[in-house]
């Protein structure tokens, strides 16, 4: 019997998930988890053989649930399931020690098998993420202030307030996006926030 916890804010998606595992022979649901930091709690107390980690949750969100469990228990076996689909996410959350990383549109029956090849000791990369991850090299991520500086232009900020909001110079503030501008390959302000949002190396919540 292969023991699950589920670990998502979404009480409907909890309970889905929950019915679908109910209805299989070798699964068993042993926890749910509304947010990050419930999720390691109950880790720690169930020890599942194999989590389903939901990226986007309250109070702890599902990346930092991860690296925390991982670090505690290196053997712990996690699958991403989440609607972010970006590069930059993918690669949080594999770097965090998540065993696999799916996306909630992918079908019941593929999640299944998922989280079977996960038990097994199996890592489990759907095409279309390993397609994600192949079309942009690591090394074109932005810098924490350069993702920072777009995070505020996102919300509307001009470079000035930008500049007041992190402390710093509008020139400081000028260099930076200049240095977002080449890494995403684009001309200006609002051509990179669109390219950073799609990556997930900002996110707008």
């Amino acid at each position: 019997m292969i023991r699950v916890l589920v670990a998502d804010d979404h009480p409907v998606v909890r309970a889905g998930l929950g019915a679908v595992i109910a209805e299989q022979d070798d699964l068993e649901l042993v926890a749910e988890a509304e947010n990050g930091a419930n999720a390691a709690d109950l880790f720690r107390e169930h020890r599942p053989d194999v989590t389903l980690m939901d990226l986007r949750m309250p109070v702890m969100d599902g990346v930092e649930a991860i690296r925390t469990i991982t670090t505690e228990f290196p053997d712990a076996r996690i699958l991403a399931l989440t609607t972010y689909e970006g590069d930059a996410d993918i690669r949080r959350a594999l770097e965090a020690g998540a065993s696999g990383y799916l996306l909630k549109d992918m079908l019941l029956t593929e999640v299944l098998t998922a989280v079977r090849a996960v038990w097994r000791g199996e890592r489990v990369i759907p095409i279309a993420v390993a397609a994600r991850l192949a079309a942009f090299p690591e090394r074109s991520g932005l810098t924490e202030r350069e993702a920072e500086v777009l995070q505020l232009v996102a919300r509307g900020l001009s470079n000035k307030e930008v500049a007041r909001a992190i402390g710093r110079t509008d020139e400081t503030v000028k260099i930076h996006l200049k240095n977002a501008f080449d890494k995403l390959d684009v001309a200006d302000r609002t051509e990179a926030v669109t390219v950073a949002l799609t990556r997930g190396l900002i996110h707008l919540d």
